[in-house]
């Protein structure tokens, strides 16, 4: 089933726009973290450890793909929230704290949501 899914997330990576890129980043760090709260309730350390480290991986390729010179003040904010939320995964893992995963789920719940509203000519614009 895992190898069918890797599929599927493979193919819809090879065909989607950079927009949809950054959705399903967003969709994998969310669930990721939703895997690493069930790892942490079942009490599976070793589990829960590699599905927060993926998401940490996932929010620095978020601002790895930041556009600082195009950006501006907007890629600047981004930048310091990617980080904050890092950081915050970092203490989730230490700490086996699943409130923190749940403010940085939601943060990224937020983020998604606004980039999900950009609307398509806009999205054309800056791919184009």
């Amino acid at each position: 089933m895992n190898q069918y899914k890797q599929v599927g997330t493979q193919v819809g990576a090879d065909s989607a726009d950079p927009h949809q890129l950054i959705v399903m980043l967003f969709d994998g760090a969310l669930e990721r973290i939703a895997i690493a709260k069930g790892a942490l309730e079942r009490n599976d350390i070793e589990e829960k450890g590699q599905k927060i480290g993926r998401v940490i991986a996932i929010v620095d390729g978020l601002r790895a793909s930041l556009d600082r010179d195009r950006g501006g003040e907007i890629a600047e904010n981004l930048d310091n929230l990617y980080d904050y939320m890092q950081r915050r995964l970092f203490e989730a893992n230490l700490k086996n704290d699943v409130a923190i995963l749940s403010e940085v789920a939601d943060l990224i719940k937020e983020i998604k949501s606004a980039w999900v509203a950009i609307p398509m000519e806009q999205r054309q614009a800056a791919n184009g």
